[in-house]
């Protein structure tokens, strides 16, 4: 019997954004949360430790008009932890990600490496995600994965707008 192979899912989009100013959107917890969230989801930073080897720990939570028992913790909640494994600024960021779930659909480490490459027009940003648990549905991530892109590029926009532009020579 052949053993298939872990599954992964990949998502990208470009940004208006430099390399450098994308990865700073990961290593902010405030900022991450800002944005990292798909869809209607909300999200808290519990521990964050943005180093080789730091761990982390976040909470994210569905709106209390999804349907329930949706979350992979709780009726409403994904609560996962992991640890930075690679960290090259405004090159890539790998981490792993484990669910806290007594469901064992949800079991197991995946990997998460997110590529920043320089382009005339921005950035484009790759997420691959390495060992997706099978209680992960693959049209859900694919379409989690985007909006995290999508909210990414919304809010590296709003923060370019932001910044005030020296005019002139």
């Amino acid at each position: 019997m052949q053993a298939t192979a872990p599954r992964i899912d990949t998502a990208s989009v470009v940004v208006a954004a430099k390399p450098e100013d994308v990865y700073r959107a990961f290593s902010d917890p405030k900022a991450l949360a800002a944005w990292l969230p798909p869809g209607e989801m909300t999200m808290r930073v519990l521990d964050y430790d943005f180093r080789e080897g730091g761990r982390y720990r976040i909470e994210l939570s569905y709106t209390a008009d999804t349907s329930a028992n949706v979350g992979k913790t709780s009726a409403r909640t994904d609560l996962s932890t992991g640890q930075f494994l690679a960290l090259m600024p405004g090159k890539r960021i790998v981490q792993s990600v484990e669910f806290e779930s007594t469901n064992v659909s949800f079991a197991g480490v995946m990997l998460m490496t997110w590529s920043f490459e320089a382009l005339p027009a921005g950035t484009r940003v790759t997420i691959a995600a390495e060992n997706v648990p099978p209680g992960i549905t693959k049209a859900d991530h694919d379409a989690g994965l985007r909006s995290s892109l999508e909210n990414l590029s919304r809010f590296l926009a709003s923060k370019s707008a932001s910044v005030p532009r020296k005019i002139g020579t």
